[in-house]
């Protein structure tokens, strides 16, 4: 059994499973085993730091949910203003960015009422999600803040998210890129041990608390200090050419959203 969970056997077992799949599915859909491999091609080549563990990732494990829906999101690309990976708040269209300072607003003024709410249920783990919406659902929590309870055009998802003290997510990426993600950090540790990590770029949370990103890119966040880091955790629909369309697959993506949510957030504890 050790033989088998040391790290070269499994990267050799995932090469050989997906060239197994590969080879059956060119055998009996090839049009559309060549449509698959071309878009995860083009989705990955995006980037500008392409190492064997993003290949392996996106193709091997847990990226494969993402490589399955790239041709929706490089569809969404075509739909959509040019995407640069990471925004400045000022590269946001109007609407956006009063939706976005009205929530971190109400997070900062709510900073010590909502750290005092998830130190009571937190507990011992490693990573928490207080969830107040999620893809426009509202979420069960016993904390209210209305600004969070608001509809709003452009914001999908609300939460806050926890690390405790020295932890750190694993390279990963998000599903979809119908929206782009949002963090804002509410104490900003003077500290270059605690950032987040996206393709070639660190963003140190010292230099700015609010970071907004493209999160179908590789990415992980490092909290390696002995303080509790909290962020306010947006998704908000990235701008674009048919935002009626984008509007409907959103809405289209929230009935699948809550399976998301366990199966790429499975290492969190949610409290309410």
């Amino acid at each position: 059994m050790k033989f088998l969970d040391r790290p070269d056997v499994k990267r050799a077992r995932r090469i050989i499973l997906l060239a197994a799949f590969l080879l059956s599915a060119f055998y009996f859909v090839p049009m559309v085993t060549a449509i698959f491999v071309v878009c995860g091609a083009l989705d990955v080549s995006r980037h500008r730091k392409i190492t064997y563990d993003l290949i392996e990732k996106y193709f091997m494990a847990r990226g494969m949910t993402t490589w399955l829906l790239s041709p929706l999101n490089l569809l969404a690309d075509l739909l959509s203003y040019p995407n640069k990976g990471q925004y400045a708040l000022a590269d946001l269209p109007p609407g956006h960015r009063a939706e976005i300072e009205a929530c971190v607003r109400a997070f900062v003024d709510n900073g010590d009422l909502i750290k005092a709410h998830v130190a009571k249920t937190m507990g011992p783990s490693g990573r928490c999600m207080l969830a107040f919406k999620w893809y426009e659902t509202e979420q069960l929590t016993d904390l209210k803040i209305p600004a969070f309870a608001r509809n709003y055009r452009y914001i999908k998802t609300i939460a806050i998210s926890v690390f405790n003290t020295r932890q750190r997510t694993s390279w990963h990426f998000g599903p979809l890129r119908l929206t782009f993600r949002v963090l804002y950090n509410l104490d900003p540790i003077d500290s270059p041990d605690v950032f987040i990590e996206v393709d070639d770029t660190i963003h140190y949370w010292r230099n700015c608390p609010l970071f907004i990103f493209d999160d179908t890119m590789f990415h992980r966040s490092i909290n390696d200090v002995e303080n509790v880091r909290y962020c306010l955790f947006m998704d908000i629909v990235r701008p674009t050419h048919a935002e009626r369309a984008f509007a409907a697959a959103v809405q289209a993506a929230s009935i699948i959203a809550g399976s998301f949510k366990r199966l790429f957030y499975r290492h969190w504890s949610f409290v309410r």
